[in-house]
């Protein structure tokens, strides 16, 4: 557990003092996050300014992330710490991403190094001890080349989007200048090139041991032959390890083989490199499909753009976009930015984005001018998003934002810092690796002694210490849950789900109760017309009339409702106009039309107004029609009330259907936490199914309840819009955001982003992460119980090296493929 300690006047520049109610708010906001143990305020004494002391840990939690958390409450951190999210060619495997993470923590000045077994790096490190430049210095010194670097921004400023240093020369040049390890004549796929000719020899050699005449030397030298190819690469990464201070699994692979040798069991010497090489060029087989998935997303977006100027149209790099410039994209052809649609319409396939299965059609924005920073407000029929596919018509797109800070770049790097992050599964087994690898080491070298207390030989001791040191090598557990965790975060990513890493990944899979909030969550977050009730002596369609003339005069979002929905139900689209429109006590409007008053307000509107008051079944009804969450506003046309209409923001479509598959996967509780009244929140739960509503409820009343769920349900998600419910995600097991495309709030604030703003998203991401924990499960049940009956069997004698390596290696591969498994999951 690491702890930090920010000033509290940098924290939050514009409180007064440590006892502002602030203070307690952040506190609030960030105390019960995982992996945050406890905030703690140091008041301010004549030496010091009053600091906040968090205690965290870094492998669950970041200062980056505690950061973006912290701007929820309008904080800001100080410039201690830089961030760095790079991406090398180099780490060959999970142990060895290990092994350079290890190295890099003992240097002064980083505070965090996470390094997944694709290369990807994430760094955290304090300015004042260390620059940037050392930083990527000290991680070339590691043997690996730096393909690019994704820098966040420094705490206390402004991101203004992802700022990327790609070091050109590499990126070009790779083909030509490519220094892997493993890569030589046979490029890539040297490893296994090598291990297939070691098994040949192998074959070879042994095959003529059984020929007769054929003088001994002959077959070894084939066996000697299958050493050399075996061993190349694995003594490299023994050297490479032992050159930095440790012993990996190589090097005690390397001992076994010797140690056969010196006893001239030169075959099982030969089997035990030959398999162990093939398992390792394999397993790079494996991870590189995974990564390659996740890869795959760089190259949704298009390279180019069709830039639009005056009349002129030219090809750019996207990377020369500025925001207001107009882009044409051509029928069939993918969406080079974010932007806004200015001319054309069509239908796009926004799969790639959001996991929506069906083209969404876009349309042009009304407005001429549009305010770009409004952007995200809009309407998702007028939004595009970069790498989506177009359709068969040609629309003209106004850019809204920059190439490097696209929803689809966004999610790029969130992706890769999602391999990052460890689950709890993951840290576990690497907390038993420290303790178990020395225990093995101890137990070997007692084993070489064994003679000394038994009835053997030396030799036959040493050759079973070789077999135990085989037979207790833990390659599979150190693959089996990050190989799973990166196919379960490439899998989400393509299916339209952004998973922050292993441990929400795994988080998922255990919950038992969902919260919801209501407004653009369960509901469709807009106002629609619910009902039209004329009077008597009056037709539906003179009523709409009436009052569209009237609300086509306003503003007014209700207003603007009831236009668009009263158009859809009229068959005839004449309407009236109407002129003179005012506001009446804050309560309605009135307006002239045709000569007649028109008032359109609330009850509480004509209670005031004047001795002419609704008659009593007129009340009831809107009392009735309240009492379903509906917002009703009467009509009255000089003196007489002519009708009344309702209004609601109604369910989703899809709320109901996906609630009810929820439950059938076995979510016990699912409640729904607003801000609205009980009447309005028992009205939408009792028509999508929801057993449980909480009404009335602020912010701060929100984390209290998800709280209070946590008590009594343990695991909890929050899911919400990722704007007003950051404090109860924060607060939850799991938060996850609904329609995080194109929001940066939602992006930053959730543990997990539903990038299409559909609830459907949400079973399949609990199903992935359900399959995922299962996959997990099995890999270390596969790896632990491999090792657990190997050990015995070797050191009672009953096997020897060649079954000990065989069921070794072929434990690795089994956990491997087994984790491949969640790329090919279906969203059921």
């Amino acid at each position: 557990m690491k702890k930090t300690k920010i000033n509290l006047d940098i924290l939050l520049p514009e409180i007064p003092d440590e006892r502002d109610r602030c203070v307690e708010r952040l506190i609030k906001l960030l105390e019960g996050r995982n992996g945050i143990e406890k905030i703690h305020l140091k008041p301010q004494n004549e030496q010091n300014k009053a600091q906040l002391c968090f205690h965290y840990d870094p492998d669950v939690i970041s200062i980056d992330r505690i950061q973006s958390l912290a701007k929820k409450a309008g904080a800001t951190f100080t410039e201690k710490f830089g961030h760095l999210l790079i991406r090398t060619d180099g780490v060959r495997h999970v142990r060895h991403a290990r092994l350079i993470e290890s190295k890099l923590k003992r240097i002064e000045g980083f505070t965090m190094v996470s390094v997944s077994g694709t290369g990807v790096m994430y760094i955290e490190f304090d300015h004042h001890k260390i620059n940037q430049k050392e930083v990527e210095r000290s991680i070339t010194a590691m043997g690996v080349k730096i393909i690019s670097n994704e820098h966040a921004q420094l705490i206390g400023q402004k991101s203004d989007g992802i700022d990327k240093h790609v070091d050109k020369k590499n990126e070009e040049g790779k083909s030509k200048e490519h220094d892997h390890l493993h890569e030589s004549i046979f490029g890539k796929n040297a490893e296994l090139v090598f291990s297939v000719i070691s098994g040949t020899l192998l074959g070879i050699g042994f095959g003529l041991s059984f020929l007769e005449g054929l003088a001994p030397w002959v077959s070894l030298c084939f066996l000697f032959g299958a050493y050399i190819f075996g061993a190349y690469y694995v003594t490299k990464e023994a050297y490479e390890a032992i050159s930095k201070g440790e012993f990996e699994i190589d090097f005690l692979m390397l001992v076994a083989a010797a140690g056969a040798g010196a006893l001239g069991q030169w075959t099982e010497g030969a089997l035990l490199l030959f398999l162990f090489s093939l398992g390792h060029a394999l397993e790079h087989f494996a991870l590189e499909k995974a990564r390659k998935s996740i890869a795959a997303l760089t190259d949704l977006a298009p390279k180019t753009a069709f830039r639009k100027h005056a009349d002129k149209i030219e090809e750019v790099p996207i990377e020369q976009l500025n925001i207001g410039d107009i882009i044409v994209i051509r029928p069939n052809t993918k969406i080079a930015a974010d932007g806004i649609v200015v001319k054309g319409t069509s239908g796009v396939n926004q799969a790639p984005i959001t996991g929506e299965s069906i083209p969404v059609d876009k349309l042009a924005f009304e407005k001429e001018e549009i305010d770009i920073n409004k952007a995200a407000t809009l309407d998702a029929k007028y939004k595009v998003f970069s790498g989506s596919i177009n359709g068969n018509g040609t629309l003209e797109v106004k850019v809204s934002r920059e190439a490097s800070d696209s929803t689809i770049s966004r999610m790029i790097k969130m992706v890769n810092e999602a391999q990052t992050q460890k689950s709890p599964t993951q840290q576990f087994t690497d907390r038993f690796e420290k303790l178990f690898v020395p225990a093995v080491l101890i137990l070997v070298f007692s084993l070489c002694f064994a003679f000394l207390v038994t009835d053997e030989t030396f030799s036959a001791s040493f050759y079973r210490a070789m077999s135990v040191l085989v037979a207790a090598s833990p390659c599979a557990l150190a693959i089996s849950t990050p190989s799973a965790v990166l196919s379960g975060v490439a899998r989400a990513a393509k299916g339209g789900v952004l998973i922050k890493g292993g441990k929400p990944l795994e988080d998922l899979g255990t919950l038992t109760a969902l919260a919801f909030d209501k407004t653009g969550t369960l509901t469709e977050g807009k106002p629609k017309l619910t009902a039209v009730f004329p009077a008597e002596g009056i037709n539906e369609e003179t009523l709409l009339k009436i009052t569209i003339a009237v609300e086509a005069l306003s503003d007014h979002p209700l207003a603007k409702a009831i236009v668009q929905d009263g158009m859809k139900r009229l068959n005839d689209t004449n309407i009236p106009s109407a002129e003179s429109l005012e506001a009446v006590l804050g309560k309605g409007v009135k307006a002239k039309l045709e000569g007649d008053t028109i008032y359109i307000g609330n009850l509480s509107l004509f209670e005031t107004l004047d001795a002419k008051k609704p008659a009593d079944p007129f009340v009831k009804k809107v009392q009735e029609l309240e009492g379903q969450g509906n917002t009703t506003m009467i009509i009255r046309k000089n003196d007489d009330y002519i009708g009344m209409i309702a209004v609601m923001d109604t369910p989703r479509p899809e709320a109901k259907a996906t609630l009810s598959r929820l439950e059938a996967i076995g979510i016990r509780r699912m409640v729904m936490l607003t801000g609205d009244n009980q009447k309005v929140a028992d009205a939408i739960a009792g028509e999508i199914g929801l057993s449980d509503a909480w009404g009335g409820l602020l912010p701060e009343q929100k984390v209290d309840a998800i709280k209070k769920l946590r008590q009594e349900e343990k695991n909890v998600a929050m899911v919400g819009d990722g704007v007003n419910d950051a404090p109860a995600m924060a607060n939850s097991t799991v938060g996850i955001a609904m329609g995080a495309a194109g929001s940066d709030v939602a992006l930053e604030t959730a543990d997990i982003a539903l990038m299409g703003d559909n609830l459907n998203l949400l079973p399949f991401a609990i199903g992935l992460s359900r399959k995922a924990k299962g996959i997990i499960k099995q890999n270390l049940w596969i790896s632990l119980g491999v090792v657990a009956v190997l050990i015995p069997l070797t050191i009672l004698g009953i096997a020897s090296i060649g079954p000990a390596v065989v069921a070794h290696e072929g434990s690795t591969l089994v956990v491997v493929f087994n984790a491949l498994r969640l790329l090919a999951y279906k969203n059921e």
